[in-house]
């Protein structure tokens, strides 16, 4: 995700649980005045301590926090943000940072649903978020995978985070790095919501294949009472009462 969480960065997402539903209660929107949207935010340890009644009294209603990196880093914040959002009335979800060149797919997400990113049906609880993104190591850009086999790692991680917790994993990415390291692979998106990063007035051109998207980070630097410093802003493409929906699993 953005600079602001670390080189350990983030996520993704868009909501289908299945495309003909998904397609009927979410329209593709080029800017978020276009349409009914709800304001959220993501964090993680770099944002330091949280005062997250304050940041819901300012209007966020949604918020994806780091919870794992690879197959051995935990967020020292992770504990506290997640049940602290959650008694504060956000809605929360928690991000896996992908290193798909130290593990398997499976290894990661295993890992994820271990460490916080499991799911409940309690109206506060998102599907987790993996958060594909240039690498910010050595390794190079697409982690010295070819097409091929970041398809592969991608569809391990998805498959199995699905068989731990029962829901499709929101994906984090920006359109350059999806369409270039997975060869514009389109096949996730019937199921798996798009959390699409461009940090722009409007969402832009989507990965190949994606109909819409459902969460937005357009910003890296914004700023929400309760954080100290900058802070990375997104939309949900849709109401409160659609967002709640793919919490509990009935989009």
């Amino acid at each position: 995700m953005a600079r602001t969480r670390s080189p350990l960065r983030r996520l993704l997402a868009a909501a289908l649980t299945t495309v003909a539903t998904a397609a009927a209660a979410l329209v593709a929107t080029a800017t978020p005045a276009a349409a009914a949207t709800v304001p959220g935010i993501d964090v993680s340890h770099y944002q330091g301590s949280i005062n997250w009644t304050s940041v819901r009294n300012a209007g966020i209603q949604f918020a994806f926090i780091k919870a794992t990196e690879g197959t051995t880093y935990k967020d020292p914040r992770f504990g506290a943000n997640y049940t602290n959002a959650y008694y504060a009335g956000v809605i929360r979800g928690a991000y896996h940072f992908a290193r798909p060149n130290i593990s398997s797919g499976a290894t990661q997400a295993n890992f994820l649903a271990s460490n916080g990113g499991a799911w409940s049906a309690d109206s506060r609880t998102l599907p987790a978020a993996l958060d594909l993104e240039a690498n910010p190591y050595s390794g190079g850009y697409c982690y010295g995978l070819s097409t091929t086999g970041m398809r592969s790692w991608v569809q391990d991680f998805l498959s199995t985070y699905r068989s731990r917790t029962g829901r499709y994993a929101v994906i984090y990415t920006t359109t350059s790095w999806w369409n270039t390291c997975t060869g514009s692979w389109s096949g996730p998106w019937g199921n798996h919501p798009l959390w699409i990063a461009r940090w722009a007035s409007s969402p832009g051109t989507l990965p190949a294949g994606a109909p819409f998207w459902s969460f937005w980070q357009y910003t890296s630097t914004g700023s929400v009472p309760g954080i100290s410093g900058n802070v990375d802003r997104n939309y949900w493409n849709g109401d409160r009462t659609r967002l709640i929906a793919l919490a509990n699993n009935t989009a």
